[in-house]
């Protein structure tokens, strides 16, 4: 897993511009209004040959009595005790106050490395004489001078952020072991789950709903392999979510995704498929992530001998959007089926590995266009070129062609049924990337 860094500091010092610099992307919104990032986002960057995962979180301010800045506050130190290192932004048109030194020791007590930066350093040439004040923040790293807004000194930060990092993470070393997030609404039986499949009580069961607030991680093998699980609080419907620490679950929820190879979707088989589970299931697809449909309860449901199709049938219909997840019953509280779900994971998990190589993958795709024309309109006809897989998990295709325009969502769909009829793809997603010729290359 790429190393996390968190991008913290007092709200207004441009820590969401110097993100949205540094991904090259505009992900976090932007605006003078202290508070406008409340949420923790993710994004990605790479240097020097190194990926790294940005974490834009909302403004510190250590004292308030504000409900939501110290909710966001929390969302802070939760990206802090996540990251491996962090951006300590602070504003040299303010010059050092003294909420910058409370966040100071709040990060020095965190025992992260932090990395200093001065923002707004905008002019050419010396440095304003309030920059050598945040030298007084006693760090051991010295303070970077940046212009998040022009990029100036984004290069030095990043140069001084990969020395600071590991030269690479336990989780790259332990390659072959399968990170796996079970994730779900309260109280569908998730915790239940890991116990079963450990075989072990490392996780507190309750009937109460919310009784897991962490993401909590779990290491072992069996004669299935090495898996690493992560058992996640319960994800709620937004409006529901008034309890602080409630709402701080499901980002803990949503970073468990991030980090997975492999998502366990928990529906509880006594409520059937729900609204809430199917934003569940999103956001695992959206991440690009591969997935088993675990239903649970299974023992305790009324059953005759269409009972498990006319489930799967109404599953089906609700994740329409992710038709390659596999669905399994099982009972967390009797072991019923739960072996099978080591099978399941092996078994997606090397299907979101999968590679193809160039000349197999571009047969399959002129035998495609052969069976089914490409589109044309007002005379003009998609061409297609050629198809190169770029990446897995998920197994990623780049395929270039005369006009993306063209290149309508039907016949994406069509083009993502042929590889996965041809190469399986069972249980993963699959992205296509449309590229006009003329675009870089992959």
């Amino acid at each position: 897993m790429a190393p996390i860094v968190a991008i913290v500091g007092r709200p207004n010092v441009g820590k969401s511009t110097l993100f949205n610099k540094l991904i090259g992307q505009r992900r976090a919104i932007v605006d003078d209004t202290p508070g406008v990032t409340r949420d923790r986002i993710y994004g990605e960057t790479e240097w020097c040959g190194r990926r790294l995962v940005l974490v834009d979180t909302g403004g510190i301010e250590p004292d308030t009595k504000d409900i939501l800045l110290r909710q966001m506050r929390m969302q802070a130190e939760i990206a802090i005790s996540t990251a491996d290192a962090i951006i300590f932004l602070c504003d040299v048109r303010t010059g050092l106050v003294a909420d910058d030194r409370e966040i100071a020791l709040m990060l020095k007590k965190s025992g992260k490395p932090v990395i200093p930066c001065v923002n707004k350093c905008d002019s050419i040439g010396a440095l304003p004489p309030e920059f050598y004040e945040f030298y007084e923040l006693g760090f051991e790293h010295e303070p970077v001078a940046i212009s998040s807004i022009h990029g100036t000194g984004s290069g030095d930060l990043l140069d001084k952020l990969l020395s600071v990092l590991p030269e690479h993470t336990d989780e790259e070393e332990d390659s072959d072991r399968i990170k796996v997030a079970v994730i779900g609404k309260p109280n569908t039986g998730k915790s239940s789950l890991v116990n079963k499949m450990t075989g072990e009580e490392r996780s507190i069961v309750s009937d109460i709903a919310g009784t897991t607030r962490d993401a909590i991680d779990t290491e072992f093998e069996n004669e299935y392999g090495k898996f690493t699980l992560i058992d996640t609080a319960g994800i709620r419907r937004s409006a529901r979510v008034k309890d602080v620490i409630e709402k701080y679950s499901v980002l803990r929820a949503r970073t468990a995704v991030e980090r997975a190879d492999v998502c366990l979707i928990m529906i509880d088989a006594t409520e059937g498929i729900t609204e809430q589970d199917e934003k569940i299931a999103g956001i695992a697809h959206e991440a690009g992530k591969a997935s088993l449909v675990v239903v649970n309860k299974w023992d305790i449901i009324e059953k005759d001998n269409d009972t498990a199709k006319k489930f799967t049938e109404r599953v089906q219909a609700a994740l329409s959007f992710m038709p390659y997840a596999p669905i399994i019953f099982v009972s967390a509280k009797t072991g019923l089926r739960v072996n099978r779900i080591f099978e399941q994971i092996v078994s997606v998990f090397g299907q979101a590995c999968l590679r193809v190589p160039t000349g197999t993958l571009n047969e399959v795709l002129g035998d495609a266009i052969m069976r089914s024309q490409p589109p044309s309109d007002k005379g003009r006809r998609l061409k297609i070129y050629y198809m190169t897989q770029t990446g897995v998990k998920p197994p990623t295709f780049v395929i270039f062609c005369n006009s993306a325009e063209l290149f309508h969502y039907s016949y994406r769909r069509y083009i993502e049924n042929c590889l996965r009829e041809a190469f399986g793809f069972f249980g993963t997603p699959i992205k296509l990337i449309i590229r006009e010729r003329g675009d870089e290359g992959p």
